[in-house]
């Protein structure tokens, strides 16, 4: 494990972050919103509400780790940013997008975008809480809402939905409330974040999982029926360690919910894990998406290292070794000024996408350095 923790901190200090601090854009405030395939920065493409919070927090949890100057300004640069740029003066929460000078050019509000924010920003993050609560939770349908317009009237979502439906509720919206309540709750232990944080666990063991397929369900329409065979071995994975983490937080940590974050772990190890080492994306129906995508990696080695921690099995850390050899072989890129693919195939080949955008930024791939870092007691 020595030589293992050894490279992934030097991958996070050496690699992971001098990308991103190379994409820092003195003009116009924030980081630059594109690095295409060939590594071309593209300073004028549009800067993403998404993207930037999570600059924020990869910055931000950087300092609070090292200790380090340098990524404190960087953090307080995106927050600027995200503070003059991306938050609605009039409305409330956060636009989808702004242009590369901070214009807003795609005003709507996505509850996926709402609960991406920094707890250190605190007021701010008081703030979103609570217009969360009033304006994105349904209490009738015991369910967060997905997309809204700038005045917070509800929208077809088609942000988050993909695989040919429109879904009026997502898994991937409500582990992502569950993960920034969970951290909202460390900094502010007020009655109300426990409250909610409790609810989101509990909605995504009643109404999320299925127990008898060990796996969450992903996309549903508004009465919370499924609307496809689907599998997201990623997000599953990534869920098992988000909902371990909130029961750490409020300390409580029923059986139901441990088997279910024990179950969802072996069911993804036995069914993604590939010869390899990697993890591939999905499953819809008989049709399995073999692509090897860059947060999947990373999520999977925090997920398969937390069902080690809770179970002692040493399958599990073998897969994490394995999963991280691969990640280092295939995603990490080498290219001078590169840092993660998107994604590569089962051959190994990279495919053609962006290195940075809207979606693709140092948020999975820092966490799951800091997190190795942190739960193997690694300085």
């Amino acid at each position: 494990m020595d030589t293992l923790l050894h490279e992934i901190r030097q991958e996070w200090k050496d690699h992971i972050l001098p990308f991103w601090l190379r994409l820092k854009d003195e003009a116009h405030g924030g980081f630059y919103g594109e690095v295409d395939v060939d590594l071309h920065i593209h300073t004028k493409a549009d800067k993403g509400g998404i993207a930037t919070a999570r600059l924020l927090w990869s910055f931000s949890a950087a300092a609070r780790v090292t200790g380090e100057r340098i990524y404190k300004d960087a953090a307080r640069h995106a927050f600027l940013f995200l503070q003059q740029h991306l938050i609605d003066p009039v409305y409330g929460g956060m636009y989808w997008m702004a242009d590369h000078t901070g214009r807003p050019d795609d005003t709507c509000k996505h509850v996926y975008a709402q609960a991406t924010g920094d707890p250190d920003a605190l007021p701010l993050a008081k703030e979103l809480f609570h217009l969360l609560e009033q304006k994105g939770y349904d209490r009738t349908r015991q369910a967060y809402g997905e997309q809204f317009d700038r005045m917070w009237n509800i929208q077809p979502n088609e942000l988050l939905s993909e695989n040919g439906v429109t879904a009026y509720i997502t898994m991937n919206t409500h582990i992502h409330v569950l993960e920034a309540y969970t951290q909202l709750l460390r900094v502010w232990p007020d009655k109300s974040v426990r409250d909610a944080l409790a609810n989101v666990l509990d909605i995504l063991y009643s109404r999320v999982y299925d127990a008898s397929a060990r796996r969450l369900g992903v996309f549903f329409d508004s009465d919370w029926r499924s609307l496809l065979d689907l599998t997201s071995y990623g997000h599953d994975i990534e869920a098992s360690w988000l909902i371990e983490e909130a029961m750490n937080v409020l300390g409580h940590h029923p059986p139901e919910y441990v088997e279910m974050v024990v179950d969802i772990s072996h069911a993804v190890a036995e069914r993604a894990v590939q010869p390899d080492g990697s993890l591939i994306n999905e499953r819809e129906g008989d049709r399995v998406d073999t692509s090897r995508i860059w947060w999947v990696q990373a999520e999977g080695i925090v997920g398969f290292y937390n069902a080690y921690q809770r179970t002692q099995d040493e399958r599990f850390l073998q897969i994490v070794r394995d999963l991280w050899a691969y990640t280092r072989q295939y995603i990490v890129d080498p290219r001078p000024g590169g840092e993660w693919f998107w994604s590569v195939q089962a051959d190994g080949k990279p495919d053609p996408k962006e290195v940075a955008g809207p979606w693709k930024c140092p948020y999975h791939n820092s966490r799951f350095c800091i997190e190795m870092l942190e739960r193997t007691g690694t300085k």
